[in-house]
């Protein structure tokens, strides 16, 4: 139900931090997942084209063909798994995708699985659906790795689907093609949120329909290509589903922004390079961050191979980290998200972003070092 759903920590971290920037204090951003580069030149040069040219008109409501066939052929390319472009609708963002994927399959009451921690977003869409958010713990001292047996013991007969994430958001894991057959095995529709392939350092992410069709796939390009604001995602879905998501495109949203489609053909056809330098910047922080992080005394349980962000337990430093990170908000003036954002299993925990430059990052570390020397 709608009076269920509960804030989004991170952004209610975010907009203190930019009340106080607003009083004049200066802080180290390191709650928001926003990468920090600009668009690749590519992508900015095709979208002011566009833009003079013309090109700012509705699209067709699935979005352009031409964007359409780059996906597919993308995750040809990359997961050698075929799929037709008319199985795809490009959104703005990927949040409209879960909404409209949630809106398709779920009636009031059915159930979703979530796993605990993992991205706040997904059991508050769930609610607004009026279905139920059904969670799978993860623990720490299991590297916060899926348990396939106590996935099963959640299902249920209203159990409509299953949310994955790889690379994770909290923890910037991969979950292991074993297990992602796994899961693919039990039968369930699966929700696969891969919008943070491409960011991946260590091993390799790979996709839910190298295991199966009966999956929806959320994808975009803010992560990867550092579009952010230019609000451009995609959802590919099995093709029984697609004239249900096209009619709740076209009454909920019209079409993703015309300009920034042209914007995303640039992205997959000639910003390969420019991913690539910004996952060898990723890296260096990412590194940098763990290893800061684990000598001022942060247990970090699994170390991130893919995304931006480290899971890091505080619990030797506070048992209520919400209270603590506004805390360090306030008073070492280093935004971080408390882990309660994640779920109840993310309690003692604080997640930092390395989506900040390294000079940033080593200040927010010395801030936090001088912080937790005086408490």
């Amino acid at each position: 139900m709608l009076e269920d759903i509960t804030p989004f920590i991170v952004m209610e971290v975010l907009e203190k931090a930019q009340e106080l920037e607003r009083q004049g204090v200066n802080i180290v951003h390191m709650e928001v997942g926003e990468p920090d580069f600009d668009v690749p030149q590519c992508v900015s040069d095709a979208v002011a084209s566009a833009v003079r040219g013309g090109m700012t008109h509705y699209t067709h409501s699935l979005g352009n063909p031409q964007l359409r066939a780059a996906i597919a052929s993308l995750y040809y390319k990359e997961y050698g798994v075929k799929f037709s472009p008319d199985c795809i609708v490009v959104t703005s963002g990927s949040s409209p995708a879960i909404l409209m994927v949630l809106r398709t399959l779920c009636d009031v009451g059915d159930e979703v699985l979530v796993f605990n921690p993992g991205y706040a977003c997904y059991a508050n869409f769930v609610r607004a659906v009026n279905a139920v958010p059904v969670c799978i713990d993860l623990c720490p001292e299991d590297g916060f790795r899926i348990d396939i047996e106590a996935v099963k013991r959640k299902i249920t007969p209203r159990t409509k689907a299953i949310f994955i994430n790889s690379p994770s958001n909290p923890f910037g894991t991969l979950i292991e093609p074993e297990v992602m057959k796994q899961i693919a095995d039990l039968g369930l529709t699966v929700i696969s949120d891969e919008i943070y392939h491409g960011l991946v350092y260590e091993g390799k992410a790979h996709s839910i329909l190298e295991y199966t069709d009966n999956a929806f796939v959320l994808n975009g390009f803010s992560k990867r290509f550092a579009m952010t604001g230019l609000r451009l995602g995609y959802l590919v879905a099995p093709q029984k589903y697609m004239r249900t998501l096209q009619i709740l495109q076209q009454n909920l949203f019209i079409c993703a922004p015309s300009d920034a489609q042209i914007g995303g053909i640039a992205a997959i056809e000639s910003a390969d390079a420019d991913v690539a330098r910004m996952c060898a910047i990723y890296n260096e922080r990412r590194k940098f961050l763990v290893d800061g992080l684990q000598k001022l005394g942060f247990k970090i349980w699994v170390e991130p191979k893919g995304a931006f962000y480290v899971f890091a337990d505080a619990r030797m430093f506070a048992a209520d980290t919400y209270r603590f990170a506004f805390d360090i908000l306030e008073n070492a003036h280093v935004g971080v998200t408390p882990g309660i954002d994640f779920g109840s299993q993310g309690q003692g925990f604080l997640r930092f972003s390395y989506a900040n430059s390294l000079d940033n990052i080593k200040e927010g570390l010395r801030r936090l070092k001088v912080f937790l020397r005086k408490n």
